[in-house]
């Protein structure tokens, strides 16, 4: 087993889910909206669809990566070129990071449920798995099926205990992103360099 391989993925992992997307900021303005416990089932929410994603990903990758060497280099190709996309977006995209604080209020079970399902029905988070995980594979013995669950389940953890950290400290965060209009632009690049990053690391890893 390969340690180095799994802190390199939680750290990867990390830099990704703080990079302001549409779940954080989802989390963040329920958690100004509803309060912060609300926050932090809407979070629970979100990862526990996570469980989905990785589920398809095992078990369709697993049963490729039985095929061949050839077969797995493709697929980290595909992770990396992937990724190099996701920073050209980033790249043309708008600097400004929206914050709408005028949402509906709800119950917590049901912002646990479109939490749930705003995860499980997009299809981008299953391709981004797919571009991911491959390259963070950590034991040569170790069946891969049990590789991705174990992959999956530190990326939740992680992503829920940052998402609950945005939750508690919701108001500090709204207030700064409101005052400071340049953060976004540091925002743009700090995605574009960790997508990049990443994909270096699956492809000559």
């Amino acid at each position: 087993m390969n340690y180095e391989i799994l802190i390199s993925f939680i750290g990867a992992s990390m830099l990704l889910t703080i990079m302001p997307g549409p779940d954080i900021i989802y989390v963040l303005v329920q958690s100004i909206t509803n309060g912060k416990k609300y926050g932090v089932v809407t979070a629970l929410g979100l990862v526990s669809g996570i469980l989905v994603h990785t589920t398809l990903v095992a078990f369709g990758v697993s049963a490729l990566l039985k095929q061949s060497e050839l077969v797995f280099f493709i697929i980290k190709l595909f992770g990396a070129c992937y990724l190099v996309y996701l920073a050209y977006l980033s790249y043309i995209s708008s600097e400004e990071v929206l914050l709408n604080t005028r949402v509906e209020k709800k119950g917590m079970f049901k912002l646990f449920q479109q939490g749930f399902l705003m995860n499980v029905l997009n299809p981008k988070v299953s391709i981004f798995f797919l571009a991911f995980f491959p390259g963070f594979l950590f034991s040569n013995t170790l069946n891969t099926v049990f590789q991705f669950y174990a992959l999956g389940i530190l990326f939740m953890l992680q992503a829920f205990l940052i998402f609950s950290v945005v939750s508690i400290l919701s108001g500090s965060f709204a207030q700064y992103l409101q005052q400071h209009n340049s953060f976004s632009k540091l925002i743009k690049w700090f995605k574009i360099v960790v997508f990049v990053g990443i994909a270096f690391f699956i492809l000559f890893s």
